[in-house]
């Protein structure tokens, strides 16, 4: 078994047209991250967390923000690129559990929706909490959002 923590944060985007995306689900009542990708802190954070438990490396490495080909890319897809080069390394999810960081929008109403599609992309359950920084720094300030995520790999011949 191997487990691996992820982390992401991005400030709010200037451009009020700009989709909030988080777990692969979009957020019509809250401001969009600013972003090389689609900005998704909950999608990013699971595939670092993937990533390191495979000793594969990060997120940037694999899909570098300097890459044209990765502007505005799904971050599910990233995500599900990670549990593919996890396969590769001869691992397979077991589960996944994220928290979300953010003062605004209120993300409750949300979280089941952000478990199903990440659970979907990992092929294992993945939990989705939601707390505030209760006003202390950028975060608390509503000036992003952030997210931390852990991961647990198993062997793919192995029992899980």
């Amino acid at each position: 078994m191997r487990i691996g923590q992820g982390f992401d944060v991005h400030p709010f985007a200037p451009d009020p047209g700009r989709s909030l995306v988080l777990g692969g689900v979009v957020i019509g009542d809250g401001r969009g991250l600013r972003g090389h990708s689609d900005a998704d802190v909950v999608a990013h954070a699971l595939a670092d967390a993937v990533l390191g438990a495979a000793a594969l490396g990060d997120i940037g490495t694999h899909f570098p923000d300097t890459d044209p080909a990765y502007a505005g890319a799904d971050s599910l897809q990233l995500l599900a690129r990670t549990v593919e080069l996890a396969a590769g390394a001869g691992l397979v999810p077991v589960n996944g559990d994220c928290t979300v960081v953010a003062e605004e929008p209120r993300l409750a109403p949300h979280l089941p929706a952000m478990a199903e599609r990440l659970s979907a992309v990992l092929g294992a359950p993945v939990s989705v909490k939601a707390t505030r920084a209760e006003g202390l720094g950028a975060i608390g300030r509503a000036e992003g959002i952030a997210c931390l995520a852990v991961v647990l790999l198993a062997p793919a011949d192995g029992p899980r």
